[in-house]
């Protein structure tokens, strides 16, 4: 079964949720070297729970994302469409990850789904 893996927090001064998640929850965080400002949360390992990330705020509807690990991202895409939902985003290759899309709910809920290699 599908199962949420990860999350995005947009944030319109990412420094600043950096420092905030650090402080609050002790959150080991690192910014990435691709070409957008991308910064990977690593929650700990001492209870259960997903690791995430936070990301400048494109526009002002974003909000939290999370991610979900498909068996076969391209026919993901075919259900969502099929049920209503819409995809956003045309299919992404992250290298030495996956393949990615960002897609939306019934409700207006952006998520996003990936294929893991």
């Amino acid at each position: 079964m599908p199962r949420v893996i990860h999350f995005e927090l947009n944030a319109d001064q990412p420094e600043r949720a950096v420092q905030f998640y650090r402080d609050v929850f002790n959150w080991q965080i690192t910014k990435t070297d691709g070409p957008e400002d991308y910064w990977l949360i690593d929650t700990g390992e001492e209870q259960q729970g997903i690791n995430g990330a936070i990301t400048k705020r494109m526009n002002p509807e974003a909000t939290t994302v999370n991610t979900i690990n498909v068996a076969d991202l391209e026919a993901s895409m075919g259900k969502i469409r099929q049920a209503g939902g819409k995809v956003l985003t045309e299919k992404m290759v992250i290298p030495g990850v996956g393949s990615f899309a960002y897609c939306q709910d019934t409700e207006g809920n952006t998520f996003g789904i990936i294929q893991e290699i």
